[in-house]
C-alpha cells in the first residue's frame, strides 16, 4: 500500500514510519513538509502521493499550554484534521486518526467502551474530540484510534522524565489518584499496521493492556531499570496543573476483541522492552 504519515517526526510518527516501511511504500511528512492547517497544501500533497491510507499522527499535544492557546489547539487538532479528512475523501484514501483518552471526563468507574459518550473537560481533549467529529462527518472510510499515556524512544515522555529526575533525587512524589494504561509507541504502531490493512472501520481503543496509576507506573519504571528511588504517592490536588486530567481513563478494548485483532501486550511487559531498547540506543 501507499501510506502517508503526518507528524512523521513525532514520538509515534517516527515508529509508524519505521515499521510501515518494512511492508509498504511510506511517505512521512513532518510539520515543515506539510502544514496540516493549510487546506490547499493538504489537498495538493494527497493528490500528489495518492495514498491508500493516511495515518494522521500530527497533533497539538501540549495539554497544559492548550488551556491558554485554545485557537492554536483547535487550528491543529480540529481544522487540520478536517483538512486531511477532506483530502482523504477526495482521493478515496482511508484515514486513520490518532485520538486520546482525554475525550472522556474520567468520572467513570468501569472502563470506557468505544461508543460511550465522550465529555472532554480540557481544551486539548475538546479539540481532539472536535477532530473525531469532523473525521466521522467528512470521511466514509475512517479509523479513529484512541490511545493513552504514550511513550517511546523518540521525544519526551513520562518514562524518560522519571529516569532523568532520579539522577539527582533520591525521592519523588507521583500522583496516585489518576488511573489509566501506558502505551508503548512500537506496540501501538504494530496495531495500526494490522488495522489499516482492513476495512474494519470505526472507533478503537488501543493501549497496552492492564491498568495502573502514575504512581504505580513510576515505581515499575525504577524497579525494571534497577534505580534506587523512593516513590511517594500524592494527590492530583497536591500538583495543580492548568489543564484538568481524567482521574479514571481506563479504556476497554471492545472493538479490538470484536473485530478479531490481537490485543496489545500488558504494559509492564512493554515497559521492560522499552527500557532495554532505550539502554542500547543512542537516542
Amino acid at each position: 500500500m501507499k501510506v502517508l504519515v503526518t507528524g512523521a517526526n513525532g514520538q509515534l510518527g517516527q515508529d509508524v514510519v519505521a515499521l510501515f516501511q518494512k511492508q509498504h511504500q511510506v511517505t512521512g511528512l513532518g510539520r515543515h513538509e506539510l502544514d496540516i492547517t493549510n487546506l490547499e497544501q493538504c489537498l495538493r500533497q494527497v493528490e500528489l502521493i495518492q495514498p491508500d491510507v493516511i495515518v494522521h499522527c500530527a497533533a497539538y499535544t501540549a495539554v497544559d499550554q492548550a488551556e491558554s492557546d485554545e485557537d492554536q489547539a483547535y487550528l491543529v487538532n480540529a481544522a487540520g484534521t478536517r483538512n486531511l479528512a477532506v483530502a482523504a475523501e477526495k482521493s478515496g484514501s482511508k484515514l486513520c486518526y490518532i485520538s486520546t483518552d482525554y475525550v472522556f471526563d474520567g468520572q467513570a468507574t468501569a472502563p470506557y467502551k468505544e461508543y460511550d459518550n465522550t465529555n472532554p473537560t480540557g481544551v486539548y481533549g475538546k479539540s481532539k474530540r472536535a477532530g473525531e467529529t469532523l473525521v466521522q462527518t467528512l470521511c466514509s472510510r475512517y479509523f479513529i484510534v484512541r490511545t493513552s499515556w504514550v511513550y517511546g524512544l523518540h521525544g519526551n515522555n513520562f518514562v524518560k522524565t522519571m529516569l532523568k529526575l532520579a539522577k539527582d533525587r533520591d525521592r519523588l512524589k507521583v500522583v496516585s489518584d489518576q488511573v489509566g494504561s501506558p502505551t508503548f509507541t512500537e506496540d501501538l504502531a504494530e496495531f495500526l499496521l494490522a488495522l489499516v490493512a482492513t476495512e474494519k472501520y470505526g472507533i478503537y481503543h488501543a493501549s497496552n493492556s492492564d491498568v495502573c496509576s502514575w504512581f504505580d507506573f513510576a515505581k515499575a519504571i525504577f524497579e525494571e531499570s534497577g534505580v534506587n528511588v523512593i516513590v511517594e504517592p500524592c494527590t492530583t490536588e497536591e500538583f495543580p496543573r492548568p489543564a484538568p486530567r481524567p482521574k479514571y481513563s481506563v479504556m476497554d478494548h471492545l472493538a479490538i476483541r470484536t473485530n478479531g485483532f490481537e490485543d496489545l501486550r500488558p504494559w509492564r511487559e512493554a515497559l521492560k522492552d522499552f527500557l532495554a531498547k532505550l539502554e542500547s540506543s543512542s537516542i
